[in-house]
């Protein structure tokens, strides 16, 4: 089993003309990567969870805002702005609760209109992809400064601590380390014994396994003494004593404080707060949405029925025609919150005060929150089969 850490999540291919992504779908069974340089493709993979985890979904839209501008066209400026814009409203589309993803698409959007008016098109090109290769580059070292502010928690708790997550946060879900499984990467780095310095409880995370398949590969191939178990055995665990803190992740982060991330994580910090385990979410500052007041105003993204009737499954495990509920997450309340861990420290109540402190502040936004009707259609594209170039689809809206 291959160490995690030595696997490529994103990066720019060779040709500088697609996006190469480990396809995290087929993962731990297979390892296989995948060339993706259409927009339909693009969407579908982020969409899909072929790529998944707020930053690496940021740094893919970062890579498929400059391969797809590299595709338009024209020497008109005003018509080049006009594509880029279309085209990043549509990517932005496949995952509306990651902000990260939204977060690159303005970051790189913003270079394209700083820079426009002193390059022309292909140096405007060139730049695009050097800001890509900076943010991917960037993200490495927002999880290593995540991970050093986590190990120096786990310090404080002493080496045999149990440490409990949901879903997958580690460097898959990355350029390289992770956010909530980094703290357990840099404590080997500092020489902790994998085995009996360090036991880590894997949630499952239903309905697509996150935990068991992603999470339990990574600790497992570090050496890591791993435990995969049920959503519902949280309460078990923790009850026996044997969990001394929770790390997870998390795809948006309200001024606030409230949350969002995978379905189920604020069921495990309600259990936490009932026993006194500490629980900490990690987050880059990207993921903070200093725009939102409160988590009330975060979109949950509703994902198919058939991901918890038949996937995963030789046979349909629920009677035909049965309603299905299907958030792909859910949001924590601040309340439950021992603290944020960033890039940039480590934020405790009141949150949005200490947000400010570490200089996060609300970041101008060029992509429209409410793209409803990109993703309706596109959903009935993808159901059908059909990958139509972002252009003119967007033509038709």
């Amino acid at each position: 089993m291959e160490n995690a850490l030595n696997l490529d999540t994103v990066k720019l291919a060779e040709n500088k003309k697609e996006i190469v992504i480990l396809d995290q779908t087929l993962l731990p069974n297979q390892c296989k990567y995948l060339n993706i340089s259409t927009a339909g493709d693009i969407w579908e993979a982020i969409y899909s969870l072929r790529v998944r985890g707020a930053p690496a979904i940021g740094v893919t839209g970062a890579y498929a805002y400059y391969v797809l501008a590299d595709q338009i066209e024209t020497d008109d400026k005003e018509e080049f702005v006009k594509e880029c814009t279309k085209m990043m409203e549509y990517i932005n589309s496949s995952r509306p609760t990651a902000v990260n993803l939204s977060w690159a698409l303005n970051r790189m959007h913003n270079v394209m209109l700083t820079e426009k008016n002193h390059m022309n098109i292909p140096e405007l090109k060139a730049r695009l992809m050097k800001e890509a290769d900076d943010i991917r580059e960037e993200d490495i070292q927002i999880s290593r400064n995540i991970g050093t502010y986590g190990f120096e928690l786990l310090e404080k708790l002493g080496k045999g601590v149990g440490i409990m997550t949901h879903c997958n946060a580690g460097t898959l879900a990355t350029a390289k380390y992770g956010t909530a499984l980094a703290p357990m990467y840099i404590a080997l780095e500092h020489g902790w014994d994998p085995k009996n310095d360090l036991h880590v409880y894997c949630d499952e995370t239903r309905p697509l396994l996150q935990g068991a398949r992603l999470s339990a590969y990574e600790m497992q191939a570090a050496g890591i003494d791993t435990y995969v178990q049920c959503d519902n055995m949280a309460s078990y665990t923790m009850k026996s004593g044997k969990i001394g803190i929770i790390f997870v992740g998390c795809d948006r982060v309200a001024a606030n404080g409230d949350f969002a991330n995978k379905i189920g994580t604020s069921g495990v910090a309600i259990i936490a707060k009932h026993y006194g385990v500490p629980f900490y979410v990690c987050a880059p500052s990207s993921t903070i949405d200093m725009t939102l007041e409160s988590g009330d105003e975060i979109h949950i993204e509703q994902r198919k029925g058939e991901e918890v009737t038949e996937m995963w499954y030789e046979k349909r495990m629920a009677p035909e025609g049965v309603g299905v509920v299907n958030p792909a997450f859910d949001v924590t309340d601040h309340s439950l919150v021992t603290g944020i861990i960033t890039e940039k420290g480590i934020a405790y109540e009141p949150f949005k005060e200490s947000f400010e402190k570490m200089g996060i502040k609300p970041v101008e936004k060029y992509v429209d929150k409410n793209n409803s009707h990109i993703q309706k259609n596109r959903n009935e594209d993808f159901h059908s089969g059909s990958f139509v170039n972002c252009i003119a689809h967007n033509d038709e809206q």
